[in-house]
């Protein structure tokens, strides 16, 4: 699960790097990425995202609760939606 999902959201966030939706999905794997920070994520921003994109945040999230934010796959998909976000 966890490939496909990251590649579901990567995916979305290279074909629009600078669309609101892909910006949200990227805020909230940064923050899950930052366990110091508590996850924290402003929750709001659910409302403003699609109910196709509130699943994956949702999925993102599920991926943090079981601790699969971490390792390679979750790491390669971060650098792919850095380097799209930078541009």
């Amino acid at each position: 699960m966890i490939e496909s999902l990251l590649e579901q959201v990567v995916v979305l966030i290279e074909s629009d790097p600078r669309s609101g939706q892909a910006l949200s999905l990227y805020a909230l794997c940064k923050t899950l990425d930052i366990e110091k920070s508590g996850h924290m994520y402003m929750l709001r921003k659910l409302v403003d995202m699609t109910p196709e994109n509130r699943q994956f945040a949702y999925g993102l999230m599920e991926l943090m609760s079981r601790g699969e934010n971490k390792g390679e796959p979750w790491a390669a998909a971060l650098v792919r939606m850095d380097t799209a976000i930078r541009g």
